[in-house]
């Protein structure tokens, strides 16, 4: 898509995802949502691993403090990654005490109906599963090791914005990660072997 300026020159929109992101800073809604489609997977992969079903609940209040909050932050795509993950940790951490507080009853098998997709392929159940069963592994880890593994391989963050979501030093993190891995290849050849 081209914008056009007022003067009728072609105004190419910005593809560099921090030329995004500081687009989506200053009002533009397409660059936005490039940036949200950027960031929302892995976040809700992440999402997932610490309050399961829940995920796609705690996503939606996590992008709706970042929209909120979103002229407060300065800095660079990574950083963002790195404050939606800080963000989404926070409200899934204030989710599970609520559920603590307070458990849901699960309704009865009339919910069931609402489940089935008319766009349900194999090959989206395949990855489903493959995907499905990856996180599962990721959550029976330790949890400073799965969420350490959550944030440097599915969210991507680097170990330093990791440390500053988990509260903990980059080295930690690495290690910790570095464990979970370790363990994770276990499991698989176990498994597998």
């Amino acid at each position: 898509m081209v914008v056009t300026s007022r003067r009728s020159s072609p105004i190419e929109p910005p593809t560099e995802p921090d030329d995004l992101l500081a687009a989506a800073l200053a009002g533009d809604d397409d660059a936005f949502r490039a940036v949200y489609r950027l960031v929302h997977p892995g976040l809700l992969r992440y999402l997932h691993v610490l309050v399961g079903a829940d995920a796609d609940d705690v996503a939606s209040e996590t992008w709706l403090q970042v929209c909120r909050d979103l002229p407060s932050f300065t800095g660079d795509l990574a950083g963002f990654r790195a404050w939606c993950a800080t963000v989404g940790r926070h409200r899934a951490l204030d989710h599970l005490r609520r559920v603590r507080r307070r458990p849901e009853t699960v309704p009865g098998e009339t919910h069931l109906a609402t489940l089935a997709d008319a766009a349900d392929t194999a090959g989206a159940a395949t990855d489903a599963v493959a995907t499905e069963r990856a996180l599962a592994l990721i959550a029976t880890l330790p949890r400073d090791q799965a969420e350490a593994v959550l944030l440097r391989v599915v969210v991507g963050l680097d170990a330093i914005s990791a440390g500053r979501v988990l509260g903990k030093r980059a080295g930690a993190v690495r290690t910790a990660a570095y464990r979970g891995l370790r363990r994770l290849a276990e499991l698989l050849e176990r498994h597998d072997g």
